[in-house]
């Protein structure tokens, strides 16, 4: 089979998560190195509140996770991620080949933007034209 890059964004249980941060990661890596994974990357990405309860949590925290894997084992382990419960969700994708070296550079390299996300549109606050009326 065909070994692809795959970028693995993990949403984990931030009360289990906080305790022990290494065997966290050390918990989820272990589900790619059990299908032969081989990790090329790997950071937490952001501890934050959610913006719907998730399976009753309110808050979690991320890893995001860029690896190298046979593309039939990636059901396998979005199903041992199911079953983990320290894993709330996981989001993995395919990413391509030209693109792994960039995107694994900026994700090593930078950090989430909470002020991008509180910070209201410009364009939210322009007053929109109205309709003109049919005098009929």
């Amino acid at each position: 089979m065909p070994v692809n890059h795959y970028e693995g964004m993990f949403l984990l249980d931030s009360t289990k998560a906080v305790v022990n941060w290494e065997d966290t990661v050390t918990q989820v890596h272990g589900i790619l190195a059990k299908y032969n994974a081989e990790i090329v990357a790997s950071r937490q990405w952001d501890d934050r509140r959610l913006a719907y309860p998730v399976e009753g949590h309110k808050k979690g925290s991320y890893l995001l996770t860029y690896f190298k894997a046979e593309s039939n084992t990636i059901k396998d382990i979005e199903h041992d991620c199911t079953l983990n419960e320290l894993i709330v969700r996981d989001l993995i994708l395919k990413v391509h080949p030209k693109l792994v070296e960039h995107l694994v550079t900026q994700a090593m390299s930078s950090t989430p933007s909470v002020e991008s996300e509180d910070m209201p549109m410009e364009e939210e606050h322009e007053e929109r034209p109205r309709r003109r009326r049919r005098d009929d």
